[in-house]
C-alpha cells in the first residue's frame, strides 16, 4: 500500500494517463505515432526535479509535464496535448484507488480464509465468558 501511495507511483500513473491520451490522439491522426513511440521509450520520472520545477512554477502538473518533456526531447511538446490537469490527476487517482482496493480485497479475502480455518480448529475450545470485563461462565 505504501508503494501505491508513493509520490513516484503517483507520477508514474500520471505518465500512464498522458501516454494513453497521446495514443488516442495518434489514432485520431492528431499526434504522430513516431512521437508517441519516442515518448513511451524515453519518458522518465524524476521526483526531485519535479519538486525543483514546482518551487518555481507553483503548479504540480506543469512541473511534472515540464520534467517529463525534458527527458524526451522535441517530442515533449505533445505531452499534455488536449488535457486538463484534472483529466490527468483524477484519472490517475482513480487508477491508484483501484490498485489500493485490489490490495484490500486480496488481504481481506486472505484474512477471511485464515479466520475461517481458525474457527474450525478452535470451535470446541472452552473459553472464559465475560460480562462487563469480568469473568463469567465458561462458553
Amino acid at each position: 500500500m505504501k508503494e501505491v501511495w508513493s509520490e513516484e507511483r503517483k507520477y508514474e500513473k500520471w505518465l500512464e494517463v498522458e501516454i494513453a491520451a497521446l495514443e488516442a490522439w495518434s489514432e485520431l491522426g492528431k499526434v504522430p505515432e513516431e512521437a508517441v513511440q519516442k515518448i513511451r521509450e524515453r519518458a522518465r520520472i524524476d521526483v526531485k526535479r519535479i519538486k525543483e520545477i514546482e518551487e518555481v512554477v507553483n503548479h504540480d502538473v506543469v512541473a511534472f509535464v515540464t520534467q517529463v518533456a525534458e527527458t524526451v526531447g522535441k517530442e515533449g511538446r505533445y505531452i499534455h496535448y488536449g488535457l486538463t490537469s484534472s483529466d490527468v490527476v483524477d484519472t490517475a487517482l482513480s487508477s491508484l484507488m483501484k490498485e489500493a482496493a485490489d490490495i484490500l480485497i486480496k488481504e481481506a479475502t486472505n484474512l477471511f480464509k485464515l479466520l475461517k480455518e481458525k474457527a474450525f480448529v478452535y470451535r470446541d475450545l472452552i473459553m472464559i465468558g465475560r460480562t462487563h470485563g469480568v469473568h463469567a461462565e465458561p462458553i
